[in-house]
C-alpha cells in the first residue's frame, strides 16, 4: 500500500510541476545560470526520485537491500509525503510566472515574500527534503528509499548559494532584507 501511496504521489508532482512548466513556456529568460553541472545534477535527483523506486517496486533488482519498519512509520511517511506535495504545490501557486526548473531569471521577475515565502527563502527545496524523509518510509529499501534524499542534498548544495547570489544580484537590497527575516529552509524561531 505505501508503493502505492509514493506512486500516487509522485504522479501528483509531475502534475504541480508539469502544469507550472506549461504555464510558464512563454515566459523569456533574462538571466542564465545554468552551467555544465546543473542538468546531470537535475537529472540524478530525478533518477533518486523516480527511476531507483520504481526499478524497487517494479523488479526484483533491488530486494537485497529491503528493511523491515511498523506499519506505523509507513503512515508517519505518507503524511510527512502529503505535507511536501502541499508544500510543493503552495511554492509553485505563490511564485506563479516566476517559477522554471533551473537558476534563471525571467523577464518581469518578481521577489515572491508572501505565501509559503513570507518565513522560508526557498519553501519548494524544503518540500523535495520533507519527500526524502518520507521516501524511506514508504519505501522500505536502502537504495530507492534513500536514493531521493541523497541525490537531491547534492543538487541542493549545488544550487541554493548560487541561487541566492542570483536573487541578490536581481533585488539587492531588497533581497538582502528578506534574507534577514527569513529562514533558508525552516522558518527563523521568534526569539
Amino acid at each position: 500500500m505505501f508503493k502505492a501511496i509514493y506512486f500516487v504521489g509522485f504522479a501528483a508532482m509531475l502534475v504541480i510541476r508539469l502544469r507550472h512548466r506549461w504555464l510558464n513556456r512563454t515566459n523569456q529568460i533574462a538571466e542564465s545560470r545554468r552551467d555544465v553541472l546543473e542538468m546531470p545534477l537535475l537529472a540524478q535527483a530525478f533518477i533518486g526520485m523516480a527511476v531507483l523506486p520504481q526499478i524497487y517496486v517494479f523488479t526484483t533488482k533491488l530486494d537485497f537491500a529491503d528493511y523491515d519498519l511498523p506499519t506505523r512509520a509507513g503512515w508517519i511517511g505518507a503524511v510527512a509525503f502529503v505535507l511536501a506535495l502541499w508544500l510543493l504545490w503552495r511554492s509553485h501557486a505563490d511564485l506563479g510566472r516566476n517559477w522554471f526548473q533551473t537558476l534563471e531569471l525571467r523577464l518581469g521577475h518578481e521577489l515572491v515574500t508572501d505565501g509559503v515565502f513570507k518565513r522560508v527563502r526557498h519553501p519548494m527545496y524544503a518540500a523535495f527534503f520533507l519527500w526524502g524523509l518520507a521516501q524511506p518510509l514508504l519505501l522500505h529499501n536502502w537504495v530507492a528509499g534513500w536514493s531521493h534524499l541523497a541525490s537531491f542534498t547534492l543538487l541542493y548544495l549545488f544550487r541554493v548559494r548560487r541561487e541566492e547570489r542570483m536573487m541578490l544580484g536581481r533585488f539587492g537590497e531588497e533581497y538582502r532584507e528578506y534574507t534577514s527575516r527569513t529562514g533558508r529552509l525552516i522558518p527563523p524561531l521568534p526569539w
